[in-house]
């Protein structure tokens, strides 16, 4: 079952007609469909029938995975020495670029004491940058 199908908006799309009119079509018998639920596939047999020439192939899209990381950190009860050590860090560390970009941006305020961290970028130098902090905070 190798048959390519097409639903009624891709027929309309390639024929350059309104999708009511290729339903029309589909109603009246002129062109063969299959329904399949509530809607109906047309083989390329039966529009290549109607058309009476060969339908073109429609080039595949070929996509890649992408995945960005969006990650806010907030530290309390930090000393202003740790903080710097973290920021140092991570600045340094988002310098040397990985698989993706990576944007850091880090705010201190001192009289909460409170650190806050955001990192944009892919997933595994997130994830490194991450295990960063996770290591400072722990010694």
């Amino acid at each position: 079952m190798n048959k390519k199908l097409y639903s009624v908006e891709e027929v309309a799309t390639q024929l350059g007609l309104h999708v009511r009119t290729v339903r029309g079509y589909v109603r009246d018998g002129r062109l063969k469909a299959v329904r399949i639920g509530k809607q109906y596939r047309i083989a390329q047999e039966d529009l290549e029938a109607l058309l009476g020439a060969p339908v073109p192939e429609t080039p595949e899209v070929k996509r890649e995975r992408h995945v960005d990381v969006s990650s806010i950190v907030e530290i309390d009860a930090i000393s202003p020495e740790t903080q710097g050590r973290i920021s140092t860090l991570l600045m340094a560390a988002s310098a040397r670029r990985g698989d993706e970009p990576l944007r850091v941006e880090t705010a201190y305020d001192e009289e909460r004491g409170r650190m806050k961290i955001i990192v944009l970028g892919g997933l595994a130098d997130t994830a490194r940058l991450l295990d960063y902090v996770g290591a400072v905070l722990d010694s």
